[in-house]
């Protein structure tokens, strides 16, 4: 077990999510106080059903409220950002836009603005992003330096987001990464628009597969 994490005070938006559940649950292991950002309660989230709720300090609210941030960052002294709050679903932000807009982009630069508020406190901000960010490049593979140009809802909110963050690293130095996933899978994954959690309730249900392209699209690691 590591000891940097041990005692220090975590802020993480979005705890009760597929991402958010195990890193609380590796955090508490590690020795850290977490404040988590609750929206819903899904009983069967990894969160609830492990009881990890119960082992951090609760604030009940959305990324949409700036005030409640800002307040939760000082309140709780807050030392480290994890920033996973989103609506996550391709197709839902297809269909509703503006709730995705509103909570991707104007969620992400109310978190980066509360950080910046508490400067004095917060010593990093980590930001959960996703290659869709890149969106339809026409050189592959696409690297961390290729533009961010999304074409669809959701693919624009995540660029949005990128962007908001790459501005409050350079212009208030701001200690901001992020992480742009890929299609990443695991134990409490409740998202069966995923490929893997999809591909597995097919399996389950002795449902046809459903194969989301032609097969022979290949994605390569770039070191």
């Amino acid at each position: 077990m590591s000891s940097f994490w041990q005692h220090r005070n975590i802020f993480i938006t979005g705890c009760s999510s597929f991402i958010g559940s195990w890193l609380t649950e590796l955090l508490l292991q590690e020795g850290a106080h977490i404040v988590g950002l609750l929206r819903d309660i899904v009983p069967q989230a990894s969160l609830f059903r492990l009881k990890l709720n119960e082992k951090i300090t609760v604030t009940e609210g959305t990324v949409d409220d700036y005030l409640l941030l800002e307040r939760a960052l000082n309140k709780y002294e807050i030392d480290t950002v994890f920033h996973l709050a989103a609506q996550t679903i391709v197709g839902a932000g297809h269909r509703s836009p503006l709730p995705t807009f509103e909570t991707n982009i104007q969620g992400t630069w109310n978190v980066l603005e509360a950080c910046r508020r508490n400067r004095s406190l917060v010593k990093r901000i980590i930001i959960a992003s996703t290659v869709n960010a890149y969106g339809v490049q026409e050189k592959l593979p696409y690297t961390e330096t290729s533009p961010l140009k999304g074409t669809y809802p959701y693919d624009v909110s995540k660029t949005c987001t990128d962007l908001i963050a790459y501005t409050y690293f350079h212009a208030y130095d701001l200690p901001v990464v992020i992480t742009r996933c890929g299609n990443i899978y695991g134990g409490g994954d409740l998202n069966f628009n995923r490929l893997i959690p999809g591909t597995i309730k097919s399996v389950f249900y002795h449902e046809p597969i459903i194969i989301r392209s032609s097969g022979t699209v290949k994605r390569i690691t770039v070191t």
